[in-house]
């Protein structure tokens, strides 16, 4: 394999696949929007050889032209919302621009289909249990509408599978990392280095974004078919999260400990304000709900098929983070 196309190319995760297979020698041919902006958080070289295509996962016709010619496609493009006014978009985008995806693939015989996903499609215990790659779909209370949508999307890929398809599945804990902070999993710096001063006992998964793109770089490059791997550095608790960046970034810890009644208040304030400020909510019912919740994401599996895989440590992951938005504070002061 030659000629890669990453869909999602400006986003977090796919710029960083992106990054990865330029650095590796691969041509790269990425799929974006027209108002869609380069991220400045990646080197301007690495994007100067990347091969932009103008177009959209739901214009299957752009779509259709982008998949011409390529040997492999990294589908990335989604959207992460925890809002209800992006439920619809989010459905639409996540699913039927997955169907999509899969569809020409299947037409075009792609050699390699490498779906980046979620550990939200696999779903939460509410027992806090051990969540590996064989557990099954849940309909519970615990679901957000963004693990619903990478739910369905995975299961237009898994169809995929079916009709031949050569493809493989990564599922994601949060991801952390150096990006845009006003956006994505990357607001938790912003948040800590403005002092939040709340914390939450809930326990998740956590991932640096280089180990997920070389993640999916790896199983591009492997003859492993029809799986799903969790890739996931470690679980903390919130509490642990957020006191490790502020200690990366000389800030407070947070000192208040926010009890589940202390978030459904929260969140139902942050919808008042909201709406009257027209923006888009920081707390939600459902991150509200995430960040009470205590789930472990077993992430053997991956370390077995991948012996020459590796993850990085959270406390590296989080200092270089941090090193790295505070340059870029630095270098927009006068």
């Amino acid at each position: 394999m030659t000629k890669i196309l990453v869909t999602g190319g400006t986003g977090f995760i796919g710029s960083y696949i992106i990054k990865q297979l330029v650095e590796k020698g691969y041509l790269v041919r990425a799929l974006r929007r027209d108002s869609s902006q380069v991220p400045r958080y990646i080197p301007e070289p690495i994007f100067n050889k990347v091969e932009w295509a103008s177009g959209d996962i739901l214009d299957v016709v752009s779509l259709e032209d982008a998949m011409t010619g390529v040997d492999a496609v990294i589908h990335s493009a989604a959207i992460i919302s925890f809002s209800r006014g992006d439920k619809k978009k989010m459905y639409k985008i996540n699913i039927e621009g997955t169907a999509n995806t899969v569809n020409i693939a299947l037409e075009k015989n792609i050699k390699r289909l490498v779906h980046v996903s979620s550990v939200a499609a696999v779903g939460r215990t509410p027992g806090g249990d051990l969540v590996n790659e064989d557990k099954k779909w849940q309909e519970n209370k615990t679901n957000t509408a963004y693990a619903i949508s990478k739910h369905r999307s995975e299961i237009e890929v898994w169809r995929g599978m079916a009709e031949g398809l050569p493809a493989v599945i990564l599922n994601p804990s949060t991801v952390i990392g150096y990006g845009d902070w006003t956006s994505s999993s990357c607001r938790i710096f912003k948040t800590v280095y403005d002092e939040f001063p709340w914390y939450t006992t809930g326990i998740n998964g956590f991932v640096d974004v280089e180990d997920v793109a070389r993640a999916a770089l790896l199983l591009m490059e492997s003859d492993i078919n029809g799986e799903r791997f969790i890739v996931n550095a470690d679980n903390w608790s919130f509490q642990k999260l957020f006191n490790s960046i502020a200690d990366a970034f000389g800030k407070k810890h947070p000192g208040h400990r926010a009890t589940p009644l202390l978030g459904e208040i929260a969140w139902r304030v942050e919808k008042l304000k909201s709406f009257l400020g027209s923006h888009k909510p920081l707390l939600t019912r459902e991150t509200a709900t995430v960040a009470h919740s205590k789930t472990y994401f077993d992430n053997k599996k991956i370390l077995l098929q991948l012996p020459e895989f590796s993850f990085t440590p959270l406390e590296e992951s989080i200092r270089n983070a941090c090193y790295n938005y505070l340059n870029a504070i630095n270098k927009r002061q006068p």
